[in-house]
């Protein structure tokens, strides 16, 4: 199955690396290129790609803005490209939702390995860096009633399942520390999405961080 790409950047030369990059690689065909967040919506619009890999900083309509209009609007998932690896504008741009996001250093194989990941419907974020971002962006006041009250539809099994993933464990990780096999705990995972009503894994963590199931900082 080929993965369908639009590349947005608002330098023409790093849109086109990238471009090429993706276009030289098997499974992988890019479909569209755009200069702005406007453009990205509309050529994700027009072409119905399945990724989107989208820079967060661009004249006119942004990375954030473009990146929650495609996932209102479509399945295409959204994968930010930035230039640090603690921009304080990822966290929003997860909340808007992306599925994750690169630096704009990253090597030709990872983008690629990152774009078929992404379109699988897997998070982008290893461990260790969805940890570091959420423990980061996530200024989070005492959770009110109605949002720990989103956790209530989850069964208890469920609930550790999703702070053990917001403390940025693996499947495998999760599976040995709840002693259950890799298929239940992607089982819980997939309940967990549909209970709360999530895209992906990505925002479920930071639904965890939000409603205080766990704190930045904190051993759980």
């Amino acid at each position: 199955m080929t993965v369908r790409v639009v590349v947005a950047d608002d330098q023409e030369l790093v849109r086109a690396g990238f471009g090429m990059i993706l276009q030289a690689q098997p499974g992988i065909e890019v479909v569209a290129e755009a200069g702005d967040g406007a453009a990205a919506v509309e050529a994700v619009r027009t072409h119905r790609p399945d990724v989107l890999l989208l820079d967060i900083r661009m004249p006119g309509m942004d990375g954030i803005e473009a990146a929650g209009i495609v996932s209102a609007e479509s399945d295409c998932k959204v994968l930010i490209l930035t230039t640090f690896d603690l921009d304080s504008y990822v966290y929003d741009a997860l909340r808007a939702g992306a599925s994750g996001f690169l630096l704009k250093d990253v090597r030709r194989d990872e983008l690629a390995r990152a774009v078929r990941v992404v379109a699988a419907g897997e998070q982008l974020l290893a461990p260790a860096i969805t940890g570091k971002l959420i423990a980061r962006y996530t200024e989070r006041p005492a959770p009110s009633p109605d949002a720990a009250g989103r956790l209530a539809v989850l069964t208890a099994r469920e609930r550790e399942t999703l702070r053990l993933l917001a403390r940025g464990l693996a499947n495998a990780e999760i599976a040995r520390a709840l002693v259950i096999s890799e298929h239940t705990v992607k089982t819980h995972v997939s309940n967990v999405l549909t209970k709360l009503g999530m895209r992906d894994r990505i925002q479920a963590v930071i639904l965890a961080y939000e409603t205080g199931l766990t704190v930045p900082g904190r051993p759980d």
